[in-house]
């Protein structure tokens, strides 16, 4: 089979701005701990080593992007900026064995790009199962699975899709990753964003113990800082498997930055201590490109648009790049229609593919939740501690700035192309919140359910990161019992609402359903946590509305 492919050197050009943040000579000294914190010990004395591991993502009916890092000589850790150049080759076959090679071809590993490795292979079938394995100096990497999406044309029976957010490392183990991993069923599986978190140490998120400590243990800032923070996430063994048994399909969200950020700055990022916003901006954009298996589709950006037969068209949003400031609640500037979360070319490149597209499901990467939310009459207990997980004022307004609430005006539009082109089976698949939601998408919450529905959405909870009960110290399902109910008498197109547990979800799309099956985990700073099924709610083709089902698929 004849194959085409293009060299990870093309990504070069497409990667945000290079910086240059330390000398390498000093990075070397400087960072010499927090660096060794981002490898195993086996890195000591093992090189070429390929220690973090290998991954695949974005896949297409011809083709997949693969990644790796690639560490050549014992001092080229990451974030370093040394290290020599070193030619890395990949394979790619229809069998583990490797007997029957499909595709081959090789690229130079650089300093430059913290010694990772892409390479956009073409040429391949659509829906099928792929081997691929990278090669450097005499040492091969781990033998991983991808597989192509199937042909834009072609009748799809079904598609299963993994879907995660929110992974903070020093709050627990990534056990949802390992049981992802574990079932083989998996076309691809989504990441909506907060695959890092850029706090230090102990600075967020860990019920008052640290599970597992950060490398590097300071906030991240530079370019440097970046890259092992992502090289510690990619040791994690759990994670490691996952990225050998399907590829992902990521977006990012605040964290890959810092805390709330916005095109110009972040609630997490002090100008005069942590110097200029368009720099740390610059670098984290930089290294993410770098780390993560994302074929950028707009230099700079994370939107993109994947299609899956003719049953699902996933567009995937960049909810941070393009949005204004968020604001103070109670002035009327949330509905000012000078503001925007998605930017202007952004929502008109949404709204184009919603109503271009035949498939019979319209999915949405998004990664903050577009349902309207009001708090109710919460109790004071309560009340403050979901102020704080929902990034509310305390007083408790009803409204989150950083979401869709925060931003009505794109919201409006949005739903009401939706309404008057008379789109249908529209899904929003949404992270970031710490809890598990299923909600219509009304186009009036205040007169719902009287009035139209015009999409659906599905949020499914934190993989380690905190949610109600962490963050108000009680057992596990206690906050949920209590606010759930006021939740949902407040929102009533919220159908479930879980505030206390940790997971991941399966979403199974046939021609007649939309699915998801919410899975919660036993404990997340335990790393033999069991997994469970808990709940699961549907959307059927035409209704726009979520039902609940009482049987995973």
């Amino acid at each position: 089979m004849t194959s085409r492919y293009r060299s990870s050197d093309q990504y070069n050009a497409l990667s945000p701005r290079r910086r240059s943040v330390v000398k390498a000579a000093a990075a070397t000294a400087v960072l010499a701990g927090p660096l060794a914190g981002a490898l195993p010990a086996r890195a000591v004395d093992a090189a070429p080593a390929f220690l973090h591991g290998v991954a695949s993502g974005d896949p297409l009916p011809d083709g997949v992007l693969l990644w790796t890092r690639v560490t050549p000589t014992p001092d080229a850790l990451p974030g370093s900026g040394v290290g020599p150049d070193i030619t890395v080759s990949w394979t790619v076959a229809l069998d583990k064995g490797f007997t029957n090679v499909v595709a081959k071809g090789s690229t130079t590993a650089t300093a430059a790009s913290d010694h990772t490795v892409k390479a956009d292979i073409r040429g391949l079938s659509p829906a099928t199962d792929y081997w691929f394995r990278f090669s450097a100096g005499g040492t091969d990497s781990p033998a991983a699975r991808t597989r192509t999406a199937p042909a834009a044309d072609a009748p799809v029976a079904n598609l299963r899709f993994g879907v995660v957010s929110c992974a903070n490392w020093e709050a627990g183990y990534f056990s949802a990753y390992r049981h992802l991993a574990a079932r083989g069923d998996l076309d691809a599986w989504l990441h909506l964003g907060d695959y890092i978190y850029e706090y230090g140490s102990g600075e967020y998120g860990t019920r008052g113990k640290v599970v597992r400590p950060h490398a590097p243990t300071h906030e991240i800032v530079t370019l440097a800082d970046y890259r092992v923070r992502h090289a510690t996430y990619k040791t994690d063994p759990d994670l490691q498997t996952l990225h050998t048994r399907a590829p992902v399909i990521a977006i990012w969200d605040d964290h890959e930055f810092a805390n709330d950020t916005w095109s110009g700055g972040a609630e997490n990022h002090t100008e005069g201590a942590e110097g200029a916003w368009a720099a740390r901006q610059a670098a984290a954009k930089q290294a993410y490109f770098e780390w993560m298996p994302v074929r950028p589709a707009i230099a700079g950006t994370t939107y993109r648009r994947l299609r899956f037969g003719k049953l699902v068209d996933l567009s995937l949003l960049d909810l941070r790049s393009f949005r204004s400031q968020q604001v103070s609640l109670g002035n009327g500037e949330v509905d000012d229609p000078d503001r925007t979360l998605t930017g202007r070319a952004q929502l008109d490149w949404l709204k184009a593919n919603l109503k271009s597209s035949d498939t019979t499901w319209r999915l949405v990467g998004n990664s903050v939740m577009i349902s309207p939310f009001a708090v109710g009459s919460l109790s004071a207990d309560l009340l403050k501690p979901l102020a704080k997980l929902l990034g509310l004022p305390q007083e408790g307004l009803a409204l989150n700035p950083d979401q869709w609430d925060g931003y009505t005006d794109d919201r409006r539009e949005l739903l009401a192309h939706l309404r008057s082109n008379a789109i249908r089976n529209t899904v929003f698949l949404t992270g970031d919140i710490h809890m598990a939601w299923a909600n219509d998408v009304p186009v009036d919450a205040g007169t719902y359910p009287l009035s139209a529905s015009a999409a659906t959405e599905f949020v499914v909870t934190s993989v380690t990161s905190d949610n109600l009960d962490d963050i108000v110290k009680v057992p596990e399902g206690t906050v949920s019992a209590i606010a759930a109910p006021v939740i949902r008498a407040a929102n009533r197109h919220v159908h479930w609402v879980d505030t206390d547990r940790h997971g991941y979800g399966i979403l199974d799309i046939t021609a007649e359903r939309a699915q998801m099956d919410y899975y919660v985990l036993s404990d997340r700073a335990k790393q033999d946590a069991t997994s469970k099924w808990t709940r699961s709610y549907r959307t059927r083709n035409g209704t726009q509305k979520v039902e609940r089902t009482y049987d995973p698929v």
